[in-house]
Formats: C-alpha cells, sequence, structure tokens
C-alpha cells in the first residue's frame, strides 16, 4: 500500500477579518487544513461563506489577520508584500472565471506573460510555452487572439499560462463558470490531468457540484468555518466538521 502523500498546503488557525465602521466582520475563524500534493480539492459554500478569501490566501493574494499558511516549504503568511510577489510568480498558478486574456495579444504571448518576469532567454521561453499549449491541445490556435477563440479555448489558454512556470499549486475560481457543458467537461479533464499525471496540487471554489464531483475531495465553507460534505469518503448526507 503506497504511503499516504504530504501535505503541500498547512493551513493553521487561519483567521481573516476586516472591519465595516466600527463592525469587525469575521471572514474565516480558526481555520485549520492540509492539502496533499497531487490533490484535487473543491472547495464549496454559500456566498459570503469565505471560499474565495481562503483560497486569495493560500496563493498569497492576501494576507490573514491571524494563524499560519505554508505552500511547500515556504511560510506564506510570514511574507512581505515584494516577497510574495516573487512567490507567486514561480510557485503559484491561477484560473479565472473570465480569463483574463490581453485582447490584443495572441493565444502564444497570454501563455508567455508570466515567464517574462523569469530569468529565461526567448528560446527557453518559447519551449515552455509550447509545452503549455501542447498540454491543453491549442498549439495549432497559438496566433490567434482571445477574439478569434471560443470560451472554453479561452479557458484552456488561460490553463495554459497558469502551467508554464511549472508551479506545484494551482488555484482556480470559477473555472467553468462561464463555460457551457462540453467546454467545461474539457476544462475538468485538463484539470484531473494536471493532479494525476503531472502531480500538481489543484485548489477550485466553485458553486456547480458538477465540476465538484470531478475533484477528489470536496469541503464546504460555512460562515467562514470548514466542513466536510463528500459522499465518496462519507455516508450519504453525513455531514462533519473537518479537524484535518
Amino acid at each position: 500500500m503506497a504511503a499516504p502523500s504530504s501535505p503541500l498546503v498547512r493551513v493553521r488557525e487561519l483567521y481573516k477579518s476586516f472591519t465595516r465602521g466600527s463592525e469587525e466582520i469575521r471572514v474565516l475563524q480558526k481555520l485549520t487544513l492540509d492539502v496533499p500534493e497531487g490533490e484535487f480539492l473543491a472547495l464549496m459554500g454559500p456566498s459570503g461563506s469565505g471560499k474565495t478569501t481562503l483560497l486569495n490566501l493560500i496563493a498569497g493574494l492576501d494576507t490573514p489577520t491571524g494563524g499560519d499558511i505554508h505552500v511547500g516549504q515556504e511560510h506564506v503568511s510570514a511574507m512581505s508584500e515584494s516577497e510574495l510577489a516573487r512567490w507567486r510568480t514561480s510557485s503559484v498558478g491561477f484560473i479565472f472565471q473570465f480569463y483574463y486574456l490581453l485582447p490584443v495579444l495572441t493565444a502564444y504571448e497570454n501563455v508567455e506573460l508570466p515567464l517574462l518576469l523569469l530569468p529565461m532567454n526567448k528560446e527557453q521561453r518559447r519551449k515552455q510555452v509550447l509545452t503549455a499549449l501542447d498540454l491543453v491541445n491549442l498549439r495549432d490556435r497559438m496566433n490567434h487572439r482571445p477574439s478569434m477563440l471560443s470560451g472554453g479555448q479561452q479557458q484552456r489558454v488561460g490553463i495554459a499560462r497558469a502551467m508554464v512556470t511549472d508551479p506545484a499549486l494551482i488555484v482556480a475560481d470559477e473555472p467553468t463558470g462561464d463555460l457551457d457543458t462540453k467546454s467545461a467537461d474539457e476544462v475538468l479533464n485538463i484539470m484531473q490531468i494536471l493532479c494525476k499525471q503531472l502531480n500538481k496540487t489543484v485548489i477550485m471554489v466553485t458553486h456547480d457540484p458538477h465540476a465538484a464531483e470531478r475533484a477528489g475531495r470536496v469541503l464546504h465553507l460555512e460562515k467562514g468555518k470548514l466542513v466536510l460534505d463528500d459522499d465518496r469518503t462519507t455516508e450519504l448526507g453525513k455531514r462533519q466538521v473537518a479537524t484535518v
């Protein structure tokens, strides 16, 4: 029997709040979570439950009010803004609901963008861009601008851009929310390949239960707290507080 994967992401006693006037709004409350290397994790929950906040904190886009976040050997929650920016460039890939491709650039140029921040020459960049485009089966569209691509193709360019720096962690915020069923399935297939074949860790926020079914584990957030609701690892309908 194979030993379980060690956690890539370790979150301990995470707390996030902000103030509105004299009121403190608690978004996350003493949340603890481990995400093993190579896992495809889906985060679900109602609007305002804290799932996107959690995703942003793990990815270094925001800083916690309290608690600790480690990704690999890096103490993310202790980094300065400049350290976070450098770390995100090479260590985290981002997939968004609305793609955020630059309309004046080709698919190739959009995928290449993150590499321009790294010490690489043109030939090194080209090799990695073509590898990423091959992964999403879009090399034949590499000279097309976003307006010439379907929504599903644009999202696949977004995945290639997220993968091009070869990060260990991929975070996806509603990656299928703007896609038809066929395109969504293609995107989810690629995300499963990233985990199963390339051993990437994927954390996905989604409202779509069909998308969540493709993940290896599903966690629900409610009022800033984590609860487990995954029929593949618990009895049907059973809900319990996640102690991870």
